[in-house]
C-alpha cells in the first residue's frame, strides 16, 4: 500500500552546481550509467574538497544506481507494476560490498552536511545534500531491502530538507522535484493510509506534483533530465505512452551512452506501433 514511496528518493540524484564543473561532469556520466567514470571524477573532487557533503552524496548515488541497474530494478516493467515493487522476494541478491560502500557514503555526506548546518542553518548546498541522502536511503530501503513502510522515515526527512531549502530560495528549481514527487506519491496512496501520513507542506495533489516536476523539466539545472525521467515513469503508470515517448526521446538524445533509455524508448515505440495497427 506504500508502493509509490519507493520512487520518491529518486528525486535526489543531482544538485545545483556551476556549469562545466567537475560535479556537472560526474553527474553527466552518472546519467549515462558510466558509474566508473563518475566515481573517478568524484574521488578527485573529494580529495580536493574533503569537507563538502555534496560529492559524498553523489558517490552514494552512483553506488545505488549501479546496484539498482544490476538488479534490474530500473526497468519500466518493475517501476510501473505495484506488485513487483511491494514483493518481498528479491530476484537478485543485494551485493553486501556495495551496501557497505553506499552506507559509508551516506554517513560521510550526512556528517558533513549537519556540520555545515550547525554553522549556517540556511546553507543551500548542505540542505540539498541532506535531501539527497534521505532520498537515497528511501530508495535503498524500499527497492533493495524491500522495506517500504520503513522507507517512509527517510522519505519524510528528505522532503523536510527540500521544503526548508525552498523557503530559503524559492528559485532553487531542482528542489521542486522532491516537493513535486512527494505530492504525487501521497496523492497515490489510499485514503486510509494518507490519514496517517503527513509530509510538510504536502497536500497529496497528484496534479500539483506533476506541475512541479514540469517546472523542473523546463527550468531546472541538473535535475532537468531527472524530472523528465520521473515524468516518463508517471506517464507510463497513467497509460500515456505518447508523453513517455517524448521524454525518452529527449533523454536518449542527451545521454546516448545510457542503454536503459534506448531500451525503454524501443518498448514505447513498439507499444505505440501496435496500438496504431
Amino acid at each position: 500500500m506504500l508502493r509509490h514511496c519507493a520512487l520518491i528518493g529518486l528525486v535526489c540524484v543531482a544538485v545545483l552546481a556551476a556549469a562545466d564543473s567537475p560535479i556537472d561532469d560526474a553527474l553527466h556520466h552518472l546519467y549515462d550509467f558510466d558509474f566508473q567514470a563518475a566515481h573517478q571524477i568524484l574521488n578527485r573532487y573529494i580529495a580536493a574538497h574533503p569537507q563538502d557533503p555534496l560529492p559524498y552524496a553523489f558517490r552514494a548515488s552512483a553506488y545505488l544506481f549501479y546496484e539498482l541497474d544490476r538488479m534490474g530494478t530500473l526497468e519500466s516493467e518493475f517501476l510501473i507494476d505495484d506488485s513487483r515493487i511491494a514483493e518481498k522476494k528479491k530476484p537478485v541478491d543485494p551485493d553486501p560490498q556495495v551496501r557497505t560502500l553506499f552506507q559509508n557514503a551516506i554517513r560521510d555526506a550526512e556528517t558533513r552536511g549537519q556540520a555545515v548546518l550547525r554553522a549556517n542553518p540556511d546553507d543551500r548546498e548542505a540542505l540539498f545534500s541532506l535531501c539527497v541522502t534521505g532520498g537515497l536511503a528511501t530508495d535503498y530501503m524500499a527497492l533493495v531491502d524491500k522495506r517500504q513502510f520503513s522507507s517512509l522515515t527517510p522519505a519524510k526527512r528528505s522532503n523536510g530538507y527540500a521544503q526548508r531549502l525552498l523557503k530559503v530560495d524559492p528559485n532553487y528549481y531542482d528542489a521542486y522535484v522532491a516537493a513535486g514527487f512527494s505530492e504525487y506519491m501521497i496523492g497515490s496512496l489510499p485514503f486510509f493510509v494518507r490519514w496517517f501520513v503527513h509530509f510538510d507542506n504536502v497536500s497529496g495533489s497528484k496534479g500539483r506534483g506533476k506541475q512541479n516536476l514540469e517546472v523542473v523539466a523546463h527550468d531546472g539545472h541538473f535535475l532537468k533530465p531527472f524530472a523528465k525521467i520521473l515524468l516518463g515513469i508517471i506517464s507510463l503508470r497513467e497509460k500515456r505512452p505518447q508523453d513517455a515517448q517524448r521524454f525518452l526521446m529527449e533523454l536518449t538524445h542527451d545521454f546516448p551512452g545510457n542503454p536503459l533509455f534506448r531500451k525503454e524508448l524501443i518498448k514505447v515505440n513498439n507499444k505505440l506501433g501496435m496500438a496504431a495497427n
